[in-house]
């Protein structure tokens, strides 16, 4: 009877039940010795994130195309050593005619091994056959299978597909690894700026990829529901009330009193927004918003 079909909903949402008091227990031992049973509080939030992370997808983790560094196949060897100087990245993705035909991706090593020829017989490189081959996985796979599947096929670049076979991102084995031990940041990496900066008087200065559930929990702002019904990011909601992508400096008022002022954009999509809560908002708590005091996550991969 536990294998039919129609007690699946079931387990899923006991499973998840499992998930979360485990996930409680986990974090109430961190600060508790004797509770942690030897293990470090390190270990017990690796613990911790693997198993809030059991029904994470792709989607959730994936960088998206717009923020896609590729580079076409065709593309001259200097212009192609520009390009990975300029992107400090360390694999690019390789296209032919358009990113929705990845053909694989170029790995820096092989470009620097490519440069070291070039200066020692004078050999212009034929970059395209240093080509390696990449997984191409559905939005909707699950992060956990994917970081097994990358392992056991030693691959550490997808592409992200839809059900057209176009391209809707990429995610890397160290955005998925770092979904467990928490963000990788290499010796070359700029330090990320913070998701939400806290400057006083009620005004905070946020990422716009900040997904709105966190931006209410870490304001303090209950935002009416059905705003949020086509939008899961803060940019969204502030493209959403201009009706269209405003530009840098535009203003925009929620109905909640709450002012957004945008800091930073492109044609394509808002990056950085200041978010100014007028004195006496009421939060979820009922207490007055605009403290000036603000938790700072880590940025999504």
């Amino acid at each position: 009877m536990s294998s039919s079909p129609q007690w699946w909903p079931w387990r899923k949402a006991h499973s998840r039940d499992i998930r979360r008091e485990l996930v409680r227990l986990l974090e109430r031992a961190r600060g508790d010795a004797a509770a942690r049973g030897g293990l470090s509080e390190e270990a017990l939030a690796i613990l911790a994130n693997i198993l809030e992370n059991g029904d994470l997808r792709v989607e959730d983790v994936m960088v998206p195309r717009v923020d896609v560094v590729a580079v076409a196949q065709e593309t001259p060897f200097p212009e192609l050593v520009r390009c990975m100087v300029a992107a400090a990245h360390s694999r690019v993705p390789v296209y032919r005619g358009d990113l929705d035909e990845v053909v694989g991706m170029i790995h820096v090593k092989d470009v620097l091994g490519l440069v070291q020829q070039q200066m020692e017989d004078g050999c212009k490189p034929v970059w395209q056959e240093k080509i390696r081959p990449v997984l191409f996985v559905a939005p909707s796979m699950r992060v956990l299978d994917l970081l097994a599947r990358m392992r056991m096929e030693r691959m550490h670049m997808a592409i992200v597909v839809d059900e057209y076979g176009g391209t809707d991102g990429l995610v890397t084995i160290e955005d998925l690894i770092e979904q467990i031990v928490g963000e990788i940041v290499d010796e070359h990496e700029v330090a990320p700026r913070e998701m939400v900066r806290a400057l006083g008087a009620g005004r905070f200065d946020v990422d716009a990829r900040l997904a709105l559930d966190e931006f209410e929990s870490l304001i303090g702002i209950a935002l009416p529901r059905a705003e949020e019904e086509d939008v899961d990011t803060l940019g969204g909601l502030v493209v959403t009330l201009a009706g269209r992508v405003p530009e840098i400096g535009a203003r925009i008022r929620h109905e909640s009193g709450l002012r957004f002022e945008v800091l930073d954009a492109d044609p394509r999509r808002v990056k950085r927004v200041r978010v100014v809560v007028p004195r006496g908002l009421r939060t979820r708590d009922s207490r007055p918003a605009g403290d000036g005091t603000s938790s700072s996550p880590s940025p999504p991969s």
